[in-house]
């Protein structure tokens, strides 16, 4: 099986390198410098065309990926996967227009707070779960295909969903994250708080420092879904100021109690998987 990845950032270059782990030959698509430190530490080995690959992951931003999608020539019944962080508007753009290539949308649940194939891993995805989107469309031997595949890059859970199902829980579980994590460090309270600082201060302020220019373009293209999630969360934090700035303590409490009940009821959820 001929397998390229088109991308070779933390994530492309982590598939690359987990693919090599698992004893396959992959060949890389990325800026020259990129693609020759890639071949120097042995995570791409051939000089592969997309239209001669039996596979091609697509690790590139939203818009990248678009325009690679819809201007590459796929070797006719080949499995295109990206793995974008947004996929209905993925999906909108290839199946507006004529293909002979079988698409899949797919969306590793695992990552750092840092970017580039300087950073990657082939350990990255142990453990971690894949998100793959189904549609009328989808062909049933591509998902067999990658699921083995990802089963082989070390990935421990493949879940399988809609891609509006999809968008609608990445902008909670992802997008609204990054979201709080990077207004939360605009507080000028935060001068000055080396000492000051536990573990909670980490947790919060982990994926603050967000590329502008890949998330601004994610949160938009997402942007129904973002913007009702931050609308409910804006909606609790003002219940909490509420009970602050009325100094009411009995209904602070209760806020309190339905937060700690909730994370409780969640834990318990994901001891299920």
């Amino acid at each position: 099986m001929k397998i390229m990845i088109a991308g070779l950032g933390l994530i492309g270059g982590s598939m690359a390198k987990s693919l090599v782990r698992a004893g396959y030959s992959v060949g890389g698509y990325d800026l020259p410098q990129v693609l020759r430190r890639a071949e120097e530490e042995g995570a791409v080995s051939e000089h592969l065309r997309a239209e001669d690959c039996d596979v091609v992951f697509v690790a590139l931003p939203p818009d990248a990926a678009m325009a690679y999608i819809g201007g590459t020539a796929f070797k006719e019944g080949a499995i295109v996967a990206d793995i974008c962080g947004v996929k209905e508007a993925l999906e909108q753009f290839v199946y507006a227009r004529p293909r002979s290539f079988r698409y899949v949308g797919c969306h590793p649940m695992a990552g750092k707070e840092v970017s580039g194939f300087e950073n990657s891993s082939e350990t990255l995805f142990d453990g971690a779960s894949m998100i793959v989107v189904e549609n009328e469309h989808t062909d049933a031997a591509a998902i067999e295909t990658l699921e083995r595949l990802f089963s082989e890059m070390g990935f421990g859970l493949v879940k399988h969903c809609s891609a509006a199902y999809h968008d609608a829980k990445i902008a909670y579980t992802s997008q609204l994250a990054h979201i709080v994590s990077n207004a939360y460090v605009k507080s000028p309270t935060a001068d000055g708080f080396p000492g000051f600082t536990g573990g909670s201060f980490q947790d919060m302020t982990r994926i603050a420092g967000v590329d502008e220019q890949v998330w601004t373009r994610l949160y938009m293209l997402n942007r129904g879904a973002v913007t009702e999630e931050l609308r409910r969360l804006i909606g609790h934090l003002n219940e909490y100021l509420a009970a602050l700035e009325g100094g009411d303590e009995s209904a602070l409490r209760e806020l309190l109690k339905q937060g700690r009940l909730r994370k409780a009821q969640l834990d318990e959820e994901r001891k299920i998987l």
